[in-house]
């Protein structure tokens, strides 16, 4: 399968009844209910392995481990999603997550936690049908904006997620007391796929569902012949790597600079959260239809890059809020301009299996970010963010690319 050498409109596919308002806000609700359970358990993590006796580097590994599921499982919950629909993936990955978290509270030891992530990061790879719904029910010159919606109800939940984590935290009882924090996270997960099977409905036609999809190698491709799409995937890869190394060693240097626990961190990931949501819920689709996705894409890696540069030289832990909400906006600009890329980009029959090989790759740079993150931090604690911001600039090279064939497109 091989595509032109121009980038080539995503294929009208006629809007079904299910492309509705009502449809959209139901699942960004969703998506917030389950995030917010999400949250409740990320900035809690490095505690809670330190809690089984891990090692820096392990600490790091157990983020890894949730990523290389989700690096197997990104594509084929796009494809299967593509293939029976967007509602039942949804519902079938959530309940699993749901699982998951359960199965974290009563882990023995470190090597179960490593399992459990592994087995709940294939299960909750739903990015890419989240993304993929939402392309479904948004004409295309709306793309951006609406994704930026999806950002901020992602956003959202990371702005409470965290802070209930942190609250409902008790380290001083050791293992025992990371129990109840990932309880609520499971409730919160099966609350939500109850959301999705009573009040969201499938948004592809019955044609699209039953129409027979490209093989992961097939898309792969695509897209790599493909002059937007190969470099997009390149960004994510660099981009996310960046962001994935600071974030899983940020509750050690936290600790280590300024005596934070569980309740300091999750408190700065909520202003991490809010800063996200607003972000990519009001800003970054007006950019986006002012400047082209392209230049905020550039815009927002640049402001990685700097914050990641600056962030160790914070003077107190009053100041980090501000460093890393400084990441968190340049991420916010990132993450919407990504998707909106690809939409465009892709047939809409496809688009499902791109945003896939999307997710795959973030997965695989949150696998790769964490896992050299460990050891630079061992050798410097600022090391994983100068190292981020090096890992940036090539990422900022493709974007002006993009743009450049973009431009030649036209």
């Amino acid at each position: 399968m091989t595509q032109s050498a121009t980038p080539q409109p995503a294929k009208a596919e006629p809007e079904t009844p299910a492309a509705s308002p009502r449809a959209l806000y139901v699942l960004l609700l969703v998506v917030f209910i389950n995030l917010v359970g999400f949250g409740i358990v990320i900035p809690l993590l490095p505690f809670y392995a330190k809690s089984l006796n891990a090692a820096p580097w392990q600490i790091t590994a157990l983020f890894s481990a949730y990523s290389l599921g989700q690096f197997f499982a990104e594509p084929f919950w796009g494809r299967m999603s593509d293939r029976i629909g967007r509602r039942p993936v949804l519902i079938i990955t959530i309940l699993a997550n749901t699982a998951a978290y359960v199965a974290l509270a009563f882990a023995p030891n470190l090597w179960a936690a490593f399992a459990i992530r592994l087995v709940g990061g294939f299960a909750t790879g739903n990015i890419s049908t989240i993304q993929g719904y939402m392309a479904d029910v948004t004409p295309p010159e709306q793309r951006a904006g609406r994704m930026g919606l999806l950002g901020a109800a992602f956003g959202a939940g990371f702005v409470i997620g965290p802070a209930l984590g942190g609250l409902l935290a008790h380290p001083e009882a050791g293992h025992l007391g990371f129990q109840i924090p990932l309880f609520a996270a499971a409730g919160l997960s099966a609350l939500a796929s109850l959301g999705v099977f009573l009040f969201v409905v499938e948004s592809r036609s019955p044609r699209a569902v039953d129409a027979p999809r490209p093989h992961r190698r097939a898309a792969l491709e695509a897209a790599r012949s493909h002059p937007v799409l190969s470099r997009i995937l390149l960004v994510t890869l660099v981009s996310t790597a960046a962001f994935a190394g600071m974030e899983s060693i940020f509750g050690l240097w936290t600790e280590a600079r300024f005596g934070w626990g569980p309740q300091q961190v999750g408190l700065c990931f909520a202003v991490i959260g809010i800063v996200a949501s607003i972000g990519q819920g009001a800003v970054t689709g007006r950019l986006a239809r002012r400047f082209g996705e392209p230049r905020v894409l550039i815009a927002g890696l640049s402001i990685i890059a700097l914050s990641l540069t600056i962030t160790p030289f914070a003077p107190n832990g009053a100041s980090v809020p501000l460093f890393v909400g400084l990441t968190a906006f340049g991420q916010s600009l990132v993450f919407p301009c990504v998707a909106a890329l690809i939409s465009r980009s892709t047939a809409s029959d496809q688009q499902g299996a791109m945003l896939g090989l999307n997710m795959a790759a973030g997965s695989l740079a949150r696998m790769a970010g964490p896992m050299l993150a460990g050891p630079l931090f061992g050798l410097a604690i600022g090391g994983p963010y100068w190292f981020g911001a090096l890992l940036t600039l090539p990422a900022i090279a493709l974007a002006v690319m993009i743009s450049r064939s973009l431009r030649r497109a036209a």
